[in-house]
């Protein structure tokens, strides 16, 4: 058993932020409460969003729903310090990727990546402003860092000199859910489950689409996920492209219909330009589906040998690649397979041990 250790969860406004909600949601659903005394802090509404989470562990929630960040900001470098010396804890999980300077006792850090400093044009001048003030102060600070992937390990190193040893690769993870029923859509179906966000790079599958040719009117391309800062450019180059009647955008859908989507896709694509991890990647093998994925950040080493990788910005190269996965079932199946034994490798169990090491390794912990 660990020392007591707890998580703040108040950059967590539920159902807003994307993968890293579920990242963490999984590996703590997972962690066994007889290994570790955890307490979560969190927002209203988050223990209703996790309830199986919220069974395993006790939630202390804040008189707040976090809409809006400066309210959110201030209960993390007042109200959560209060809590944490309440509690006595050892050891506070700063999972959303900074830390409040309140510190009233050490902490670890999840970097979930660096992509501000990729790609700085991808953010706003006070969010970029931000980041390239909080994030190497918090690392700086923490006495551990947990990552999701080698890839972001490396660039941690890299843009902060932080000490390698004192980083733990904690992966995503999925356990193999039950079977799920196709959707009734006639056609070929490429799916892509990301919020369309700049570096999620829709535009590139998009024109890979269109350039399919004679043949391949049947495929429809299925977009998952919420609005971001390039909704306006995806619905604009759908207009261009002369797309419209072959792109479904259903947003942001519960897992079981998003599990339904894996099932009916003849594939997934996935061309994003950077990704810490790539969970979809993941739970799209796992259900069994064939991926395509850029050749690029950490997808490259998450597929381990499972996916066909291609240059994220070629939108040829992708044409390619998508005529021949949809042209080649024995294709599909081989990478169907492939994709099933490499998720095995990555269960959410494995991604809760991972946790559990950095938090030993950040507690001085045997």
């Amino acid at each position: 058993m660990t020392p007591a250790i707890g998580v703040n969860l108040l950059w967590c406004v539920p159902g807003q932020v994307g993968g890293s909600e579920e990242y963490l949601a999984r590996q703590l659903s997972a962690l066994d409460p007889d290994d570790v005394d955890l307490t979560l802090f969190a927002l209203r509404g988050y223990a209703e969003a996790h309830p199986g989470l919220a069974a395993r562990f006790p939630i202390v929630t804040a008189p707040t729903n976090g809409h809006r960040r400066p309210v959110r900001v201030a209960f993390e470098h007042t109200w959560l310090p209060a809590r944490a010396r309440e509690r006595r804890l050892r050891l506070l999980h700063h999972a959303g990727g900074t830390m409040p300077r309140a510190q009233p006792v050490p902490g670890m850090l999840t970097v979930h990546d660096l992509q501000y400093l990729r790609y700085p044009e991808f953010f706003g001048r006070v969010k970029l402003a931000w980041l390239a003030s909080a994030v190497p102060s918090s690392v700086a600070r923490a006495v551990g860092v947990a990552v999701p992937s080698e890839f972001v390990k490396v660039t941690v190193v890299d843009a902060f000199a932080y000490p390698a040893e004192r980083i733990v690769v904690v992966p995503h993870g999925v356990d193999p859910r039950p079977p799920v029923a196709p959707l009734p859509v006639a056609g070929r179906v490429i799916v892509y489950p990301a919020i369309t966000h700049p570096h999620k790079n829709h535009v590139t599958l998009l024109r890979a689409v269109a350039a399919l040719g004679p043949g391949y009117d049947d495929v429809l391309v299925v977009l998952l996920g919420g609005d971001g800062l390039a909704a306006g450019a995806v619905t604009a180059e759908i207009e261009r492209l002369g797309l419209g009647g072959r792109v479904r955008r259903p947003g942001r859908v519960p897992d079981a219909e998003r599990d339904a989507w894996y099932a009916t896709a003849t594939l997934l694509a996935f061309p994003s330009l950077y990704e810490g991890f790539g969970a979809p990647v993941l739970e799209a093998m796992s259900a069994g589906c064939p991926v395509v994925a850029a050749d690029a950040t950490a997808l490259p080493d998450v597929a381990g040998g499972a996916a066909v990788l291609v240059e994220p910005a070629d939108a040829e190269a992708w044409t390619v690649a998508l005529r021949r996965l949809l042209d080649d079932g024995a294709e599909r199946q081989r990478l169907a397979e492939a994709g099933r034994r490499r998720a095995a490798e990555l269960s959410a169990t494995a991604s809760a041990r991972a946790l559990l090491g950095a938090y030993r390794l950040a507690t001085g912990t045997p």
